[in-house]
C-alpha cells in the first residue's frame, strides 16, 4: 500500500521516530480496530502475529455482542483470532507523532486458515476468482463527509443537535467557501499524502461544509486498505484541530447525503480490459457482460453498498443519489454511470454506495456480481437516457433495508460467491440492525406524537 518498508521501520524505530506500531484490521463495520504496540516489541513479537477477541466480528456498532451468530457466540465462548500483520500495508500514520500503522488478516489460531466471514478475506477470495482468469480489478472510492465546528464530545453533549456545519451555504466546488474550510482539508491532503496514500483533491460537495477527497485509482485490495485508513485519519486529523466529522448517509433530512461513489475496471497484463476502441462506447464484450452482471444482481448486492437504516434515507429524487439500479452514459441520475467512454481510462461508476459502506464488502459484491455476469456471458441492455429519477419501469434501489436484507437472504449468486455462511452471517448483521431499529422510540415519533397523538 505505501513505500515504507520493514527495514525503514527497524531503522526509524532505532533512531527513536517511531515509537508506537498500530496494528488494526477493518471490523464489519469497515472500522480499523486493533491494538497500538510499543515499536520494539513489535518488531520482537507482534510482527508474526497477535490475537483478538472473536466477538469484534459478532458485534454492532456500538460494540455489543450479538447474539445468534455460528461463528462467535457465548456457547464457543467467545475465543481469539489471529491477527497477522500484512506488511505489506505498512505505512507512517503521518498525522499521528511517532507511529506507523500496519493492516492484519484475521486467521484461526487453531489451523491458521483465514476468517470466512471477515471482510478482508472476502474481498481476496473474490480477488483470486479473478486472477485464474488472469484478471486483476482497479477500484476508486470517492469518499464525503461533513465537516463541522464542534469537536465529537461536543456534538455528542449537544445530543447531535443543531450543530454548526463548517460552511453555510452551498460550496460545490466553490474555493472560497472552501479556504475557510482548508485548515482541515489541507491538513487531511498533507497527511495522507506523506503517509503514502496518494490524494488527487479535495473539493466542496453540494452540502454546507460537505466535502469530498479523491485519491489515485489502484488495486482492488489496496484501494479498500487505503479507503479505511483514510476514513480513520480524516477523523483523528478533525479531532485534533477540534472539529467533528461525518460519514452518515444522510445525516440532516434537509441536506444532501454523502455518498462514497465507486470506479471499478478489470485489467490483465497488458491493460484495461472494459476497452474496446472499435465500439461505439469504447466498451468491450467483457465489459458489458461484467456491467450486466451489476445490473442483474444490483439488489443482491445493495446490502454490501448501503449496510444500516440511515443509508436508504439518502436515495431520495433530485439529490443526486440514485434511485434506479440502470446504466448510462455520464449520467449522474442513474446507479451506474459509465465513465471515460471511448478511452483508455474507460470504467464504470457505481453511483449506489454511501459513505458509510464497508469498502471490503462492497467491492466484493460488486466483483463478484461482475464475474456472474462475465461468466453467464449476460449481454448488456440498452443504456437509459434522460432523467432517471422519473423514468417509468426501471428497476429500482431497495427502498429500504428491509428490502435489501431479502434480496441478500435470497442470493444465491453471492452464496455460490462467498459461501452460505458468510451471507447468512452478514444477513443476521443485517436483521440486527433492523431489530434495534425498530424496538427504538425516536425523536421524531416524539415530536410527532407525544401531545398530538
Amino acid at each position: 500500500m505505501a513505500a515504507y518498508t520493514l527495514d525503514q521501520l527497524k531503522a526509524d524505530v532505532k533512531a527513536g521516530t517511531i515509537d508506537t506500531v498500530l496494528v488494526a484490521f477493518p471490523d464489519m463495520q469497515g472500522r480499523l480496530i486493533g491494538k497500538r504496540f510499543q515499536a520494539e516489541f513489535f518488531l520482537d513479537g507482534a510482527i508474526d502475529a497477535t490475537h483478538g477477541c472473536d466477538y469484534l466480528l459478532a458485534n454492532d456498532i456500538d460494540m455489543e455482542p450479538v447474539p445468534g451468530y455460528e461463528a462467535a457466540n457465548w456457547g464457543r465462548g467467545y475465543g481469539d483470532f489471529v491477527m497477522k500483520p500484512d506488511l505489506t500495508t505498512l505505512m507512517k500514520a503521518a498525522w499521528l507523532e511517532g507511529t506507523a500503522i500496519v493492516l492484519a488478516d484475521l486467521v484461526d489460531h487453531h489451523h491458521h486458515e483465514p476468517i470466512p466471514h471477515s471482510p478482508r478475506a472476502i474481498l481476496k477470495a473474490q480477488l483470486a476468482r479473478l486472477e485464474k482468469l488472469g484478471l486483476t480489478a482497479n477500484f476508486a472510492s470517492e469518499l464525503e463527509f461533513y465537516l463541522f465546528d464542534e469537536g465529537f464530545r461536543a456534538a455528542w453533549d449537544k445530543g447531535y443537535k443543531n450543530l454548526t456545519t463548517a460552511g453555510y451555504y452551498v460550496e460545490d466546488y466553490h474555493i472560497f467557501q472552501t479556504t475557510k474550510e482548508e485548515g482541515v482539508m489541507r491538513a487531511i491532503r498533507k497527511q495522507l499524502q506523506a503517509s503514502g496514500i496518494p490524494v488527487e483533491n479535495s473539493k466542496g460537495e453540494w452540502g454546507p461544509g460537505q466535502e469530498e477527497i479523491n485519491v489515485k485509482y489502484a488495486e482492488a485490495l489496496t484501494m479498500a486498505d487505503r479507503h479505511v485508513v483514510m476514513k480513520n485519519a480524516i477523523k483523528e486529523i478533525a479531532h485534533f484541530q477540534g472539529k467533528a466529522v461525518t460519514f452518515m448517509a444522510k445525516w440532516d433530512f434537509g441536506l444532501a447525503g454523502s455518498s462514497s461513489h465507486i470506479h471499478m475496471s478489470l485489467a490483465d497484463k497488458k491493460g484495461n480490459v472494459f476497452v474496446d476502441p472499435k465500439d461505439a462506447l469504447g466498451m468491450s464484450k467483457l465489459m458489458k457482460s461484467y456491467v450486466q452482471g451489476l445490473l442483474t444482481y444490483a439488489h443482491d448486492i445493495t446490502w454490501f453498498l448501503a449496510p444500516y437504516i440511515n443509508s436508504y434515507k439518502r436515495f431520495q429524487v433530485g439529490t443526486f443519489a440514485p434511485t434506479k439500479a440502470i446504466w448510462s452514459s455520464d449520467n449522474r441520475t442513474a446507479g451506474f454511470r459509465l465513465c471515460g467512454e471511448n478511452t483508455k481510462g474507460v470504467r464504470i461508476e457505481c453511483r449506489i454506495g454511501g459513505a458509510d459502506l464497508n469498502p471490503y464488502l462492497a467491492y466484493a459484491g460488486l466483483i463478484a456480481a461482475g464475474l456472474k455476469g462475465i461468466e453467464d456471458n449476460l449481454t448488456l441492455e440498452a443504456p437509459f437516457t434522460g432523467d432517471a429519477y422519473s423514468g417509468k419501469k426501471l428497476r429500482e434501489v431497495p427502498k429500504t433495508l428491509r428490502d435489501a436484507i431479502e434480496s441478500l437472504r435470497k442470493s444465491k449468486m453471492l452464496k455460490e460467491a462467498i459461501g452460505e455462511k458468510v451471507v447468512a452471517h452478514y444477513v443476521h448483521t443485517a436483521e440486527w440492525e433492523q431489530f434495534e431499529y425498530d424496538r427504538r422510540v425516536t425523536d421524531w415519533e416524539l415530536k410527532r406524537g407525544f401531545e398530538r397523538s
